[in-house]
């Protein structure tokens, strides 16, 4: 079985068996905590090691992230906050992982920028049965990991 990783609050994880067919797409868990006095979207290590201890995926892909301009100091710290736990789960379960930087997945996919929106019509092509997975403005982290697996399986 094969994951792929949108890290991120906001991102996602999906898998795929060996044939490339798309098994289950879930949202990153994550619980809201407070930052000095706002509530923040964060990304929960146990329920991110529960989640893929239950599937123990063969080998995972995860998008290879880094801060974009234009981006605060507070936005960049979380995020680089949730990719690090991805990483830390992912070593901490022993499972094999292959970072894969955005253009690189996005080219293999068919994709050219950054719409989001575009991942979200090409996940919904390649896996027309789960395509209302996909179908929300919302839902573009389901697809970039459902995207990098894909990418994955392609390998």
């Amino acid at each position: 079985m094969i994951l792929g990783i949108d890290p991120g609050a906001s991102g996602a994880l999906a898998w795929l068996d060996d044939a490339g067919m798309l098994l289950a797409v879930e949202d990153m868990p994550a619980v809201m905590v407070l930052v000095g006095s706002k509530e923040r979207r964060r990304v929960s290590s146990q329920m991110l090691a529960a989640l893929i201890r239950d599937t123990m995926p063969t080998r995972a892909y995860v998008e290879r992230v880094g801060a974009m301009p234009g981006q605060g100091t507070a936005s960049m710290f979380s995020f680089g906050f949730s990719a690090g736990l991805v990483d830390g789960v992912l070593a901490g379960l022993a499972i094999p992982v292959t970072y894969v930087q955005p253009a690189t997945w996005k080219k293999a996919a068919g994709l050219v920028g950054g719409d989001k929106g575009a991942a979200r019509l090409r996940a919904a092509q390649l896996y027309p049965e789960q395509a209302a997975m996909f179908a929300r403005v919302r839902d573009d982290g389901r697809a970039e990991a459902a995207l990098i697996a894909s990418f994955g399986a392609r390998r």
